[in-house]
């Protein structure tokens, strides 16, 4: 199996990815009721009991929604920085004290035996939270890199995700047709800020200057529903590659959709 994942939902209605080696399965985010996590999950014929730990990068609603209903019925182990568990945890009901597991920012978490290590490593993102984070997953020699809900990719983000072999990265809107949108201007300031999320140029941009020959996919995700569609996001950000002089074959690079009501099949996570 080496390092495998899927991402179960992506988008402002609920987030979720499920990545897992021989030995270990985590579940990054829970922003679904618990009972539609369980019936994502099945379709990927994993079980909550399965389960290792629940990483979560953010206290947002969309990303919180049914961990303490979920994490309660499994027992499940829940990461996170201090500042997101102060908080997230009013939010959450009661919870084990045994399952507050502080993971720092920058700080790293192994999952599994020796069939199928996991190694889990944190870094700190720009986003209108307590202290947001993104995650980069290693077994062997393979990485998967998760980076969305951050307003801008700084170059120590860069240097984090950079080599990856699959990544997971936000496109999130179209500048105009979010100017254009019904949202107030105070959250569509937001949006457009530092600390809010990337568009599909920003994604572009920042993807031209992470292009390696390791990595194979990137996966286009927390695509907007009101002010993105997923051919626009594809192919703005592939306009933007071909444009730096990225030009691809088939078997070289793909861009791929995530969707906000189901998950993408299961991915083999590989160095080339």
């Amino acid at each position: 199996m080496g390092l495998r994942f899927t991402v179960l939902a992506s988008g402002s209605t609920g987030n979720a990815t499920l990545v897992q080696t021989e030995d270990a399965t985590v579940l990054v985010d829970a922003g679904l009721s618990a009972r539609k996590l369980e019936g994502l999950m099945k379709e990927r014929e994993v079980e909550g009991s399965q389960l290792d730990a629940v990483l979560i990068t953010h206290e947002h609603s969309d990303h919180i929604k049914g961990l303490g209903a979920f994490a309660r019925k499994y027992e499940l182990p829940v990461y996170a920085n201090e500042a997101t568990w102060e908080s997230m945890h009013k939010h959450l009901g009661k919870l084990d004290p045994q399952q507050r597991h502080i993971l720092p920012t920058g700080g790293a978490a192994e999952f599994g035996g020796t069939l199928g290590r996991m190694r889990v490593q944190s870094y700190a993102i720009s986003h209108d939270a307590a202290e947001p984070v993104g995650y980069c997953f290693y077994s062997g020699e393979a990485k998967l890199s998760l980076v969305t809900d951050l307003g801008y990719m700084s170059d120590k983000v860069k240097q984090q995700v950079m080599d990856s072999d699959v990544m997971v990265l936000e496109s999130n809107h179209d500048p105009e047709l979010l100017r254009m949108g019904r949202y107030p201007w105070n959250i569509k300031r937001r949006i457009l800020s530092d600390l809010g999320h990337l568009s599909n140029e920003a994604a572009g941009d920042a993807l031209s200057e992470l292009v390696t020959d390791r990595l194979q996919r990137v996966y286009l995700a927390h695509l907007s529903l009101d002010h993105n569609l997923q051919d626009l996001a594809r192919m703005t950000v592939n306009n933007i590659l071909e444009s730096r002089g990225f030009f691809f074959k088939r078997d070289e690079f793909a861009l791929r959709d995530t969707h906000h009501d189901r998950a993408t099949p299961w991915d083999e996570v590989r160095r080339r």
